[in-house]
């Protein structure tokens, strides 16, 4: 199978840490079209302000970012621009990666299993993490400062999930969208029940005008399972602020620690959970 546009071979010097490299991402836009891994060995950037920076055009593809950036900032808050996309493929690895400023730092949707793991998402606009596949998993990532889109002003959430995504140990700290009355979201799931949220923390929910924050929200979901979550909101005052919100009493929330919401947990079956009222 021939190269990639914009993806070089890995030469025969290459440092020994990138041997199971198949190639190399070396400028974006780029379009991994063979199976393999595929990796970073410097930072790449790009100021365009729609489409994707990377496409992942196949099945069994892991893009090693090995801790480099692929970065959007130059597009400004204006761009659509996501910075990894797989469209109705199978088994993407998305994992090592610093991405930074594009509107969905990862775009991954229908096929599925897929996994985003160990990645850090910096000042995207709208969605750090975006994965809408069955059977995929979200963990171990950083998620960060998203918000601030001026294309889409409806709504900022650090993760977003659906059809069965698992989403294990990740951190989303700070989620500041723009509009005049717009919420702010940490982790939000959409027809998620055979996908589990364990293990995460989040903080720094700073909505727009009437917006609310939510620390987990889950729609269309009955039997999710949410359990192991340290959840802080902006403190009590802000009204309708809530901790977990269950689609329906058949979601299970078990050992979570939640603090500074109006409402702690709402439509849920509840354990043993903490929840601080201050």
């Amino acid at each position: 199978m021939g190269t990639p546009p914009h993806v070089s071979r890995k030469s025969s010097e290459a440092a020994e840490s990138y041997d199971n490299c198949t190639g190399f991402t070396s400028s974006l836009p780029a379009t991994i079209a063979s199976q393999g891994t595929w990796c970073l060995n410097k930072d790449v950037s790009t100021s365009m302000t729609s489409g994707d920076a990377i496409t992942i055009n196949t099945n069994n593809v892991t893009l090693d970012c090995n801790h480099f950036k692929i970065g959007g900032l130059a597009a400004g808050t204006g761009t659509v621009t996501n910075g990894v996309r797989a469209a109705s493929r199978f088994n993407a690895t998305v994992r090592n990666c610093n991405i930074r400023g594009f509107y969905r730092g990862v775009y991954l949707n229908a096929g599925g299993g897929h996994l985003v793991e160990n990645s850090s998402f910096d000042g995207n606009t709208l969605y750090g993490i975006y994965v809408i596949s069955s059977n995929s998993t979200i963990r171990n990532n950083l998620v960060i400062d998203t918000g601030g889109s001026t294309a889409s002003t409806s709504l900022a959430a650090g993760i977003f999930a659906a059809f069965g995504v698992d989403i294990i140990n990740n951190t989303v700290n700070g989620v500041a969208p723009t509009g005049t009355d717009t919420s702010a979201i940490g982790i939000n799931t959409d027809f998620n029940g055979s996908g589990s949220i364990s293990g995460n923390r989040v903080r720094g929910l700073a909505p727009t005008g009437a917006g609310v924050p939510y620390g987990i929200y889950t729609t269309n979901t009955g039997r999710s399972i949410i359990r192991d979550n340290d959840v802080q909101g902006p403190g009590p005052g802000v009204a309708g602020s809530l901790g977990i919100r269950c689609f329906t009493n058949e979601g299970t929330v078990l050992d979570n620690a939640i603090a500074g919401f109006q409402t702690g947990i709402a439509n849920c079956f509840t354990g043993s959970n903490v929840v601080n009222s201050n």
